[in-house]
């Protein structure tokens, strides 16, 4: 097992964020980590070991608890620094146990505690590990700082493999820091990004003490700017911009209204905090109740406008530990900036694993990126979807065309805070329908469609989303943010048709669970399919799972496992398995199987003796939709588990599916599959 100590170079260079962004880019590769924060820091700003806690909560990790800091202080001050370094070995081997690297995170550097530099050393020889060393970019005479700490390990002995730098500004010359540190590699350069250090509304309101007047959704808001009103109300208009917290004094009447209404517009600031403890006039309240139901937060303190935005401007930067989301973001955009190809030589792999979650994630970006494809989107002025064209265009995992008007579109994404990319394309439906008229008149002649019918149908964007995919103008197409799956499955149904060999459309979602990734089929379209066409489903449901990199052992799932059950629901699933398995005899398939059975090793062993997909299935196809919708749904909010899909399976071309309440992320990964489907139907 290769074991990689994380040490920093001086106090304050981000140890836990790139620390976790080092985990999440090895999983990213697919491997198998542990990790373990052998000692904890000093705990001023939580009573949580962040590092510890994120491990367990985004990286899904069993991690054993850290050490307390005194407890380690007292062991080195009684001389007992052979039995505390045991005690270390001991938890990090129980936490790298069958994993294929380990990751540990050292201590800050602390002047008052100086045994943490040598107990760095110390755990660094003892785990065998190689050290990588995490500087802070923005620091003067940095390649000085990171020569000593390499000498400090090498001197005991203590391979070093790397440096890993952070908070570089944009001008950061990497070439020449390489050429001042000699044979010692870079293995990642960080860019600064004040996005990453935006705290939420909630944040500031618990660092203020202040009261909260008006909740709204002071947990989602997140700080960008602080703007205090001490000018008149034209400057401060220039500034109620998304993310700005605006600081007043409650007597501001016109900042109070400017406010409100920049609120009523659809602009997300992150919350009004009135200052000198003073509340809003009663009929300029009322008179802009509504905009305070838009979700702004509105707070209140005893201090001045000066002292509040100063003590604004000193909330820590550490992610708190209940702000998961922020981690999330921190730690992928670590990741994405690292030498995963460093990080990779030399871990030796103890074996085949399931496909975990980060690496499938991360491979379904990569080859979405390879592919090159032009997704079009048809609900082009949805909020969340423009989101998701921005963040696939600045990512390049496609080459997005949002179907709506160019100025609407631009006016929500100013709304949010967004900067539509120059590339990002737009189209405006009421400009091109027209040239959809003939081939659509063309391929549907055998229905009779005239050109007058085929102009109304037009008007409905995903038909003309519908269009340009068959005319080969995209590659793909995604929608149902705001339609039903009906309504973007019967333009394709007619205009796309299903792919040679398929008689029916299905869907599957891809379940990340929290250590592999597993397919669910069909949960979004069939309502009761007959046993062929169930037969159907389970082919294309292998064939999609091993497509992106999941190996397909397929159960049919049932009420009843084997021959035990007898009836016209269980006759069905008996039937179709026998028909899936002499049509594609390559493919790994039994049932039927109940999901306990299918899903827990010791049940499948117990109650199907033999099968080679009892206790280990891959890929679950259902009876029906009832229990297919029901079953996701049910393991996705009690498990906390992200799906990805519904992803249509069966269509010459690939179209796909949308949940109604998708976030932008689901967006992303749905455009990402578009993307891949779109290269694989080419082979």
């Amino acid at each position: 097992m290769q074991t990689f100590f994380i040490a920093p170079t001086r106090l304050n260079v981000g140890l836990t964020s790139v620390t976790l962004g080092v985990v999440r880019c090895l999983q990213n590769q697919g491997l198998k980590v542990g990790f373990v924060k052998p000692v904890a820091q000093d705990r001023n700003v939580c009573d949580v070991e962040r590092s510890t806690h994120f491990a367990r909560q985004i990286c899904q990790l069993d991690v054993p608890d850290a050490l307390p800091a005194n407890y380690a202080i007292e062991q080195v001050s009684i001389d007992e620094t052979d039995d505390l370094l045991e005690e270390i070995i001991t938890m990090s081997m129980a936490a790298g146990k069958d994993a294929d690297v380990l990751v540990v995170e050292g201590l800050h550097p602390d002047p008052s505690n100086p045994f943490t530099t040598q107990l760095n050393t110390e755990m660094a020889l003892g785990l065998q590990a190689t050290v990588i060393l995490v500087s802070d970019a923005s620091e003067k005479n940095i390649s000085e700082e990171i020569k000593i700490a390499e000498r400090q390990f090498r001197n005991e002995g203590v391979q070093v493999g790397g440096v890993i730098l952070n908070k570089a500004p944009a001008d950061f010359d990497k070439a020449a820091l390489q050429a001042e540190i000699g044979e010692l590699k870079i293995w990642g350069v960080v860019q600064f990004d004040s996005k990453l250090l935006a705290p939420r509304t909630i944040d500031v309101a618990l660092h203020l003490n202040a009261e909260i007047i008006v909740k709204g959704e002071l947990t989602k808001r997140r700080v960008s700017e602080t703007v205090v009103a001490a000018r008149a109300v034209p400057e401060v208009i220039r500034r109620l911009k998304p993310g700005a917290l605006i600081v007043s004094s409650g007597d501001r009447d016109d900042v109070i209204l400017a406010t409100a209404l920049a609120a009523s517009n659809g602009v997300q600031l992150a919350g009004l905090i009135l200052t000198h403890n003073t509340e809003l006039n009663e009929t300029v309240r009322a008179f802009t109740e509504m905009a305070f139901h838009t979700g702004i937060p509105v707070l209140r303190t005893e201090g001045d406008s000066f002292s509040t935005a100063l003590a604004i401007s000193q909330v820590p930067t550490a992610v708190p530990a209940d702000d998961k989301d922020r981690m999330s973001l921190v730690m992928n955009s670590v990741a994405e900036q690292l030498d995963s190809d460093a990080l990779h030589v030399g871990v030796q792999t103890k074996g085949a694993h399931h496909l975990s979650p980060p690496a499938f994630r991360y491979q379904l970006i990569q080859k979405a990126r390879n592919a090159n494809k032009r997704i079009v989107l048809p609900e082009g002025e949805e909020p969340r979807t423009i989101n998701a064209a921005i963040a696939c265009e600045e990512k390049g995992i496609a080459r997005c065309v949002l179907l709506g008007n160019r100025a609407v579109i631009e006016g929500i994404a100013a709304s949010q805070g967004l900067t539509l990319p120059a590339s990002l394309e737009i189209l405006d439906p009421e400009e091109i329908r027209a040239q959809y008229v003939a081939p659509m008149v063309e391929l549907r002649k055998s229905k009779g469609l005239t050109e007058i019918q085929a102009l109304r149908q037009l008007e409905d964007n995903v038909v003309l989303g519908t269009m340009m995919l068959a005319i080969d103008e995209v590659d793909g197409l995604v929608s149902g943010a705001i339609h039903t799956t009906a309504n973007t499955i019967r333009p394709a149904l007619q205009l796309i048709k299903t792919a040679p060999g398929s008689s029916i459309v299905s869907s599957v979602f891809f379940m990340l669970m929290p250590e592999q990734v597993l397919v669910y089929g069909d949960c979004a379209v069939n309502p009761n399919p007959d046993a062929d066409q169930l037969a159907e489903i389970a082919a294309q449901s292998a064939y999609s799972a091993k497509a992106f990199g999941i190996d397909p052992k397929v159960a049919m799932i049932s009420y009843s496992t084997g021959q035990s059950g007898t009836g016209v629901d269980v006759d069905k699933v008996r039937s179709a398995t026998e028909i899936a398995k002499a049509r594609h005899p390559q493919l790994m398939i039994d049932g039927p199987l109940q999901y306990d059975a299918a899903s827990v090793l010791e049940v499948g062993q117990q109650k199907a003796p033999g099968s080679l997909v009892a206790g280990q299935a891959t890929v679950f196809v259902f009876p029906d939709l009832n229990t297919g919708n029901t079953t996701y749904k049910a393991v996705q909010r009690s498990a906390d588990v992200v799906s990805v899909g519904p992803m249509l399976q069966g269509l010459r071309k690939p179209v796909n599916d949308l949940s109604r309440g998708a976030l932008v992320d689901d967006i992303v990964f749905t455009i990402a599959l578009t993307a891949i489907q779109a290269e694989q139907m080419l082979g």
